[in-house]
């Protein structure tokens, strides 16, 4: 792990914190997905829902310091396979990417979660596209797959999916 890094499980006692990361996360995203602040100026996000789904949602922090945060849950919408799992969300802030935060953040939900993953990537974001396939073929020693999607929403994405249920 990077220098002085935590990687913790939260519960919906941090969900303040979970909500107040989303106003940086979706500041980021809607350069790709093009939404707009709503009239009070704030990008509000729901986290509600998974904390209902029982997500597991991590929060990273550097000497203390928020970092980031990683919310894993089910895969099946993408998979039809109720065991797969997904990085659901995942963000860096900022003044922790390139430092190996992100790295750390996957393997350590990776190796506490074992089974069929799915990663879903936005083509278009491109400074996380050659992240996750440098950082997913180095945890899986190149045993993924790689799938070019187009959802409903017309946005193609990138599938990485591999198995770690025996590393």
């Amino acid at each position: 792990m990077t220098a002085a890094a935590t990687i913790d499980r939260v519960g919906p006692e941090s969900n303040q914190i979970l909500v107040n990361l989303f106003e940086h996360y979706l500041h980021d995203m809607a350069e790709w997905f093009r939404f707009d602040v709503g009239a009070d100026g704030r990008y509000a996000y729901d986290v509600s829902p998974h904390w209902r789904n029982n997500d597991s949602v991590y929060l990273a922090r550097v000497d203390g310091a928020l970092a980031g945060f990683v919310i894993v849950g089910s895969a099946e919408p993408w998979t039809n396979d109720p065991a797969s799992l997904d990085i659901r969300e995942f963000f860096v802030i900022r003044r922790h990417r390139h430092s190996g935060v992100g790295r750390d953040m996957a393997h350590h939900v990776w190796n506490r979660h074992r089974g069929r993953w799915l990663v879903r990537v936005l083509e278009a974001n491109l400074p996380a596209v050659p992240f996750w396939r440098k950082t997913i073929a180095a945890y899986s020693k190149g045993r993924y797959a790689e799938q070019v999607v187009t959802p409903d929403d017309g946005k193609r994405r990138l599938f990485f999916s591999f198995d770690n249920r025996n590393p």
